[in-house]
């Protein structure tokens, strides 16, 4: 027979616990640019800050920390130049790559 496992039950998932490298940051803030949501990048850019220690991370940005917490929260848009330092402070940097690449366009 088996047991029904209820969602309680299950262990609550913190990705902060992954986010111990520059490549498990770069692909998990990867993931969440591909997902298209400006707002979902400043709570990831948020979670890996918190992961870093905020702290640290907002004196790496040249940021007051209260002015860190309060661009990465859920919803927020943060100025570009925000996004550039954290990212920065967390020895991540941002890259653009063509959003549809055809034989034709590498030919070009």
């Amino acid at each position: 027979m088996t047991r029904k496992i209820k969602i309680a039950d299950l262990p609550e998932f913190d990705i902060t616990e992954h986010l111990d490298s520059e490549e498990a940051i770069a692909a998990y803030l990867t993931a969440v640019i591909e997902e298209n949501d400006p707002s979902e990048l400043a709570h990831a850019l948020g979670m890996v800050a918190r992961a870093r220690g905020m702290t640290q991370v907002a004196q790496d940005a040249g940021l007051a920390r209260e002015a860190l917490y309060k661009a990465l929260r859920p919803g927020a848009q943060p100025r570009f130049d925000t996004v550039q330092r954290v990212c920065a402070a967390l020895g991540v940097k941002l890259s653009v790559t063509a959003a549809h690449t055809t034989p034709d366009t590498l030919a070009r």
